[in-house]
């Protein structure tokens, strides 16, 4: 007799569909961490289901991670403050000035990034509603079975993420708009002026800062211009750069000492999203144009 174990059927399905569900929730939520833990949920619920009711498994484990996705979108939505244990991704800071050149990898994984980052700036039911549709080509009446949506009503929640995201789709290219939406920001920080930088913030922007105590996430124009006046007062100096493709600066302390790296993704002419890396250890490894 072998010893052997014989091999579950639904568990080879679900080893099949493994890595397409991960890229799902990674994309839904922007964290490899919260990713893992959408798929092994989804595999637990799957473990309590009849199987055999299930006509199309690939389908409904991909409703069933959309679902779950969708929950801890919310749930971060619904803190105005919260803090991850991920990372920010890799940044490549460049001078504003010299572009990387067409074949530079590091610029051609910032795309990626540019992605990612503009996702973060939409609505729970938006990103689901592209990232399902868009890049997983799920049908719209299936997500709209799990946003409790209509399929038209879907699609155009699908049609303005869309719009979103053309914004950023070549962040080699930061253009001149971006580049004066980003000076506006900073020009109303250093003044302290809570209303110019209201203007220019999108009402549901997302801050997010990497410090030597973990990731921090602050959502919403009125918190992040209130952070702003004070960070952007304890800047010596700082210098317009690119920041994966993206509009950025960065500053120093009076002693020389980098301050802060701060990257923009700039939506329909306002800031949807801010990241900002001010961990000194992290900054002190990265490669950084000189002071002007």
């Amino acid at each position: 007799m072998s010893g052997t174990n014989p091999v579950d059927p639904v568990d080879e399905a679900f080893e099949a569909q493994r890595d397409r569900l991960r890229a799902v929730a990674y994309r839904m939520l922007g964290s490899h961490a919260d990713a893992e833990d959408v798929v092994q949920e989804a595999w637990l619920r799957l473990r309590r289901q009849d199987t055999a009711a299930i006509h199309n498994l690939a389908g409904w484990l991909t409703t069933v991670v959309g679902r779950i996705s969708l929950d801890v979108l919310r749930s971060r939505q619904s803190r105005p403050e919260a803090s991850y244990d991920d990372r920010l991704p890799e940044l490549v800071v460049t001078a504003d000035d010299s572009p990387a050149p067409e074949d530079d990898v590091a610029l051609a994984d910032s795309v990626g990034l540019a992605l990612l980052v503009v996702l973060e700036s939409l609505r729970p039911s938006e990103r689901l509603a592209f990232v399902l549709h868009d890049l997983f080509a799920v049908p719209f009446d299936e997500i709209g079975r799990i946003l409790g949506k209509s399929a038209d009503a879907t699609k155009m929640l699908a049609s303005r993420a869309r719009r979103k995201v053309r914004g950023t789709e070549r962040p080699a290219a930061a253009g001149r708009e971006q580049r004066e939406v980003v000076q506006a920001f900073l020009a109303a920080a250093h003044r302290g002026d809570f209303e110019g930088l209201l203007r220019v913030l999108d009402p549901e922007v997302k801050l997010t800062v990497d410090t030597p105590g973990g990731v921090v996430v602050v959502l919403g124009a009125t918190e992040v211009a209130a952070g702003a006046r004070l960070r952007q007062r304890t800047a010596a100096r700082g210098r317009t750069v690119l920041v994966n493709g993206l509009p950025g600066i960065v500053s120093w302390r009076e002693d020389g000492t980098p301050l802060s790296v701060m990257a923009f993704t700039v939506v329909d002419g306002r800031i949807a999203d801010i990241m900002v890396v001010a961990d000194p250890a992290r900054l002190a490894s990265m490669n950084l144009p000189d002071s002007e």
